[in-house]
């Protein structure tokens, strides 16, 4: 009786428990899509309801720059993750650093349109459906830039002190996932305010 050569499966690399810092992250990111959802749909159910002006057309201007810096930050923080995976410290301080600078431009940006709809506009968040629809769902956005900014601010801080490695490549990705969240979030609120609200 011959002897078969029989292959035997190969083994199943062993299943191991997710990164707790990104499992935390997208329950986060979850919990605050679901904030985000309910403003926006208040935003869309109450556009054109306001009984005094101004309206959103007569005030609103489309903020492309800022926008195009915000959205650019997602490539820098992209990069600036890569960097440091490969131990180019050098180039993740620059890369962090543009992204904090980008983000504070797009901050800046939106100060500067707030006074002008408060102090040249005359809309604030009492003055009407808008007012209060606008500055909510905006003000809660421009709130999660500001967070991410502290965020952005402290890892600077800390890379240019020495204190960030390529050890810190796991927790660094994990902090990039919200400000990819905090970027996603702004095209819905661009398109919703910017472009169907007007």
């Amino acid at each position: 009786m011959s002897t078969q050569n029989v292959a035997l499966p190969a083994t199943a690399a062993p299943w191991t428990l997710p990164s707790r810092g990104r499992v935390g992250m997208f329950c986060l990111i979850i919990g605050e899509a679901t904030i985000f959802t309910i403003f926006v749909v208040a935003y869309i159910f109450y556009i054109g309801k306001s009984l005094s002006g101004p309206t959103p057309q007569q005030v609103l201007e489309v903020p492309i720059f800022g926008t195009i810096c915000l959205l650019s930050s997602s490539l820098t923080i992209h990069f600036a993750e890569r960097a440091l995976e490969r131990s180019q410290l050098g180039a993740f301080k620059v890369l962090w650093f543009l992204t904090f600078a980008l983000g504070a431009i797009f901050l800046i940006a939106t100060g500067i349109e707030w006074r002008h709809l408060i102090y040249e506009a005359g809309l604030t968040i009492s003055t009407n459906l808008f007012g209060t629809t606008y500055y909510s769902l905006v003000g809660l956005h421009a709130t999660h830039v500001v967070v991410g900014l502290i965020g952005l601010g402290l890892v600077t801080v800390l890379a240019l002190a020495g204190k960030v490695g390529q050890q810190h490549a796991e927790r660094i990705g994990v902090f990039g996932l919200y400000w990819h969240f905090v970027d996603a979030v702004w095209v819905v609120v661009f398109t919703v305010v910017y472009i169907i609200g007007r």
